[in-house]
């Protein structure tokens, strides 16, 4: 039997926070697939083979929250990571009403994020 690689889809518009989670992400063995909008994931295939999507909330165009809304009217079963710069309940509720595994507010610490990741590849 082959173990199923760990595919994290990571959707932020922080050139750095990208680069940070893929260099954290590849260090423990899991591979990542990174966009700087969620069009630009809308326009990839990559989505067909995630594990789980780690998704900013506030992007430009697209925000989080309608690219997880509309991956789902598609069909998605993929497990949703949220993440925001600008926590308030009214964006918690929204995310937590989209469907979501985890809810991370930034700065948060790569441990918390890796476990995460544990939970939705299992």
């Amino acid at each position: 039997m082959v173990a199923q690689r760990t595919v994290v889809v990571v959707v932020d518009d922080d050139p750095g926070l990208l680069k940070s989670v893929a260099r954290l992400l590849a260090h423990h063995g899991i591979e990542s697939r990174t966009f700087a909008s969620a069009e630009a994931l809308l326009a990839s295939d990559n989505v067909q083979t995630a594990t789980c999507l780690l998704l900013y909330i506030h992007l430009g165009g697209i925000s989080g929250i309608d690219l997880r809304r509309r991956l789902a009217a598609s069909g998605s079963k993929w497990p949703v990571i949220f993440m925001t710069a600008n926590d308030d309940e009214a964006t918690r509720n929204e995310a937590m009403d989209a469907g979501c595994i985890a809810y991370l507010r930034k700065p948060f610490t790569g441990n918390v994020l890796l476990d995460v990741i544990s939970k939705a590849a299992a």
